[in-house]
């Protein structure tokens, strides 16, 4: 267990990777070991001495394998065309500002990293600023906050752990792979969703979530003796999901199913009760049609996905095929059919099997399942699949009806933004969503 009287740690978060280039701005002094000083634009380049910096007026002013820019006392720094949602349906550039310390690192391979150097407070403001919008509930922001810090702190901890894995399934004929955390190295944690949502003071509109951050300062969960793994996503679509569902087959006490309302709804667990539950609209916090309400909870690229309760794609058998063959690099010929072998009490698919007149391929977990069904993402794995065609012959459209937004393990964002809204506390809110965990706190 970590000691209460332990210092805020200071943490390094790679907004961009691998890029050949940088431009941006200093807004106010930022100095180079303490002799230069910049201002105003600047742009780097990969180069074979490792970084080349140039100030505005194009005069080169260092170059070495990294660069370090400490930020003077209010000063801050603006990369233009960082890339945010990488691989997800709202893939996007945006010019971001952040406070702290600039550093570029040469990766040896004609690209380099631009990392931020931040307190884990400061992080983190911006963190429920870019997950969510700072106009949400204040009891919402604080357990946001509490949780964002223990994933970060766990996350921390678990450095050096694997990250993608993959197995050969229960047989010949499956891909079953997940991702674990980032294990990220030459900083500690990514930008992006695939770690947690971080643009920088940009998306900090109001004091909220400063507030939040500040009234929670040092706080985490844990359970037992280490601090929770806590995971969360938009939506669960009335029920949450098991670990084990979308990772490695272990079991993980706090990060279990539950139903999101107070009164249980029956967990999946056969074809019939995934088809009823899918394709019904049961009484859930996160299924919200309150606009207003999603309006101050949800960033504006988020507010685009009007549709996350429950969902529904189709696709022509050629476009789907195409999707496949293109996410798979495998070619298996007219697709004959999309078979659940698999769920989690969500109803999420973790183990699914395409056929096609070519051969087939069992293939998990859900998120691989996502990636292989759709040009970014399906919103999740909890659907079930009809066929429109002739009897007998190939199918011409398939039909997708789905649930929630998210992988669905531990706390789902909007039915606890509803919790907030209802007189819910920050504890009961994490309680509600992290069975048996409990807050202390670290430093």
């Amino acid at each position: 267990m970590v000691s209460a009287d332990t210092e805020e740690p200071v943490i390094t978060v790679g907004v961009a990777d691998r890029r050949s280039e940088a431009k941006g701005r200093f807004n106010g002094p930022c100095v180079i070991k303490e002799a230069l000083s910049l201002s105003g634009l600047f742009h780097a380049r990969a180069a074979a001495s490792g970084i080349e910096l140039f100030d505005e007026g194009g005069q080169l002013v260092a170059a070495s394998p990294s660069i370090r820019l400490t930020a003077r006392e209010g000063s801050t720094f603006t990369i233009f065309g960082v890339t945010i949602g990488v691989r997800f349906h709202w893939e996007r550039e945006e010019d971001q500002t952040f406070q702290g310390n600039l550093l570029l690192a040469a990766r040896g391979d004609g690209t380099m990293a631009i990392i931020n150097e931040v307190p884990v407070e400061e992080y983190l403001v911006s963190v429920i600023s870019s997950e969510m919008s700072g106009r949400a509930p204040g009891e919402f922001l604080k357990a946001h906050a509490i949780m964002s810090r223990s994933w970060l702190m766990a996350a921390l901890g678990q450095k050096g752990s694997p990250g993608a894995t993959v197995t050969s399934g229960q047989g010949p004929g499956e891909l079953i792979r997940w991702y674990n955390r980032e294990d990220h190295d030459i900083f500690d944690v990514c930008a992006d969703d695939h770690c947690q949502r971080y643009q920088g003071i940009t998306k900090i509109i109001s004091g909220e979530a400063e507030r939040a951050v500040r009234e929670t300062r040092g706080l985490v969960l844990f359970y037992g003796d280490s601090v929770c793994d806590a995971r969360y996503y938009k939506a669960c679509g009335g029920l949450t999901e098991n670990y084990e569902t979308a990772w490695e087959d272990i079991h993980i006490p706090y990060l279990v199913s539950v139903t999101d309302w107070p009164e249980a709804h029956s967990p999946v667990t056969s074809e019939e009760e995934a088809a009823s539950w899918i394709l019904s609209s049961p009484d859930a916090y996160c299924n919200t049609r309150d606009t207003a309400l999603l309006s101050d909870v949800l960033p504006g690229f988020d507010r685009e996905t009007t549709n996350f309760f429950r969902w529904k794609v189709e696709y022509p058998r050629g476009e789907l095929e195409d999707i496949i063959r293109q996410r798979s690099g495998m070619d298996l010929g007219s697709l004959v059919d999309l078979t659940p072998l698999e769920r989690g009490p969500s109803g999420r698919i973790c183990r699914l099997r395409i056929s096609g007149t070519k051969g087939s391929i069992i293939i998990g977990k859900e998120l691989e399942i996502r990636r292989w069904l759709s040009s970014s993402h399906l919103y999740s794995s909890a659907f079930v699949v009809s066929k429109v065609g002739p009897p007998g012959g190939l199918p011409e459209r398939f039909i997708l009806n789905g649930a929630g937004w998210g992988h669905g393990v531990g706390l789902c964002q909007i039915g606890a933004a509803v919790m907030a809204t209802r007189g819910f506390t920050a504890p009961r809110i994490l309680e509600h969503y992290f069975r048996g965990a409990r807050i202390e706190r670290m430093y």
